[in-house]
């Protein structure tokens, strides 16, 4: 059984959109440099031809692989899952953690692994992650371990929202 792939509605979208583009553009403009290698003749030693049959096959396994995460897609709905109280860390909520040693705040979203974006803002970090493990299901006003190949680290959550909310949750 293939691995259940946790997306929010925004990054299934994402997906079923480079899957489109990847059936129908990628393709197309594969399947005209293949026949532009063609054109040149010999094969055997003709590098356009290598190098559009190189990209044809990834483009081929990618596409596989965006239909197997779409197939196993379980899209996050505030609505029906994770828990209704705003004050417990859920996947898709905005996460502020104060680093109980230096006291700097950071701000994560946090997501299933293949929405994983660190360069994001906030950063966007996978429910597998340690980070991610270790906040998962705690309350704002919690205090976490967080084990990294840095070392252990003490935070805090201080403040937990979900997207585009004005709502906060109320700090302990």
């Amino acid at each position: 059984m293939a691995k259940e792939t946790i997306l929010t509605k925004e990054g299934k979208e994402k997906l079923e959109y480079e899957l489109e583009e990847r059936l129908t553009k990628t393709r197309q403009e594969i399947a005209e440099r293949l026949k532009a290698a063609i054109a040149l003749g010999d094969l055997s030693e003709n590098s356009e031809y290598d190098e559009a049959k190189n990209a044809q096959a990834f483009n081929e396994g990618k596409i596989l692989e965006l239909q197997s995460m779409l197939r196993n897609a379980k899209v996050i709905e505030e609505s029906a899952d994770g828990p209704k109280d705003e004050n417990v860390v859920a996947l898709g909520r905005i996460v502020k953690l104060e680093d109980m040693e230096t006291g700097d705040q950071e701000e994560y979203t946090v997501v299933g692994t293949q929405e994983a974006d660190p360069l994001a803002d906030p950063p966007r970090i996978s429910n597998e992650s340690p980070v991610g493990k270790a906040i998962l299901g705690k309350k704002v006003g919690t205090t976490v371990k967080i084990t990294t190949p840095a070392g252990e680290f003490d935070y805090k959550i201080i403040d937990i929202s979900r997207p585009n909310s004005k709502k906060k949750a109320n700090k302990e």
